[in-house]
């Protein structure tokens, strides 16, 4: 009869394993506490810090919850307040997260609205059904940023003392960044946006749905070095489209800002379904209607999808061989 080996070292083994893996569900645990600590540290000094530089901000009831499969942020309600440079920002409850099986994705929820404003601008009131944030991390720079929102709303603030205004409304919009080398891949989309009739002296505006694709050249230094000036600055218009029914514009090409604020750009205009692109401009400037409609016969008859060279030489901008003027240098 034939012996059976010994079960004493298979034993052993998943005794070893055991032991391996509560050692490492207990410095999991263990830090995970830790981080969940440095984070309301790190949020109270930087809110005292704050303070003590004259500006009001706050993350009402902070919590760190998730345990042990999420790591989460939330607040309440958040709030920026810099009396000294009257800029104050405010939102509704945020809740970041990130999942220990996705480590290099945090994402995070936002709940509206997002109440802005700043010196030279109207308080705004944005509100919306859902906005979702996410980001993919890679060394040494974040590998991508998007942000998701539907059911997306502007107004003027309510709570200033003008009554509020309308501004649009959108049932999707969408942004997304993602370093090209040093360059800046820029993507932005929205659909059925509404402009109020209000918001644009009683003009009258159909559902417009848009795209938008860009590289900004040098764009991660740009980032870091937080400029606000355009001057300088390049971009690569792959692509930016607009439309509204059949009626189609769609521009591309690259465009430059110089020194002294001037514009250099050597663009091209597509056009489909020139006739129904003026019915929507002659009812949005019906004090142009003649013009317009004789503008846009004439394209019709470069056919169904005519392309016009737009060219802006240090400002000069003309459009095929009609001059259009000058641009104003940008700040």
């Amino acid at each position: 009869m034939t012996e059976l080996p010994p079960q004493k070292p298979k034993k052993r083994r998943l005794l070893w394993l055991a032991a391996l893996l509560a050692v490492v569900f207990a410095a999991y645990s263990a830090g995970w506490f830790y981080f969940a600590g440095r984070v309301r540290a790190e949020a109270a000094g930087t809110i005292a810090a704050l303070a003590a530089q004259g500006v009001n901000a706050d993350c009402a009831n902070l919590a760190v919850s998730g345990y042990p499969v999420r790591f989460a942020v939330s607040c309440d309600n958040t709030a920026y307040e810099d009396d000294a440079n009257d800029v104050v920002v405010s939102t509704g409850a945020i809740t970041a997260s990130l999942a220990f099986y996705r480590p290099l994705s945090p994402e995070a929820d936002i709940i509206g609205p997002l109440r802005t404003a700043a010196p030279g601008m109207a308080p705004l009131w944005l509100d919306w059904d859902r906005m979702h944030l996410a980001t993919g991390l890679a060394w040494p720079a974040t590998q991508r940023v998007s942000l998701q929102a539907e059911g997306f709303s502007g107004q003027t603030d309510p709570q200033d003392e003008t009554d509020p205004l309308q501004l649009f409304s959108a049932d999707t919009a969408a942004a997304e960044m993602r370093p090209q080398g040093p360059d800046l891949g820029v993507s932005a989309s929205f659909g059925s946006l509404q402009i109020d009739a209000e918001a644009v002296g009683g003009r009258t505006l159909p559902p417009l749905d848009g795209t938008l694709e860009a590289t900004v050249k040098d764009g991660m230094k740009l980032i870091g070095a937080r400029t606000e000036s355009l001057r300088g600055q390049a971009l690569d218009l792959k692509q930016a489209v607009l439309s509204s029914g059949t009626a189609t514009i769609r521009v591309s090409g690259p465009l430059a800002v110089d020194a002294e604020g001037l514009v250099d750009a050597d663009l091209t205009i597509r056009i489909k379904d020139p006739q129904a692109l003026a019915t929507i401009l002659a009812a949005a400037v019906p004090e142009q209607k003649r013009q317009i409609q004789q503008g846009f016969a004439a394209l019709t008859l470069m056919g169904s999808e005519p392309k016009l060279p737009l060219k802006i030489v240090k400002g000069k901008a003309t459009l095929g061989f009609i001059p259009l003027g000058r641009i104003k240098p940008v700040k």
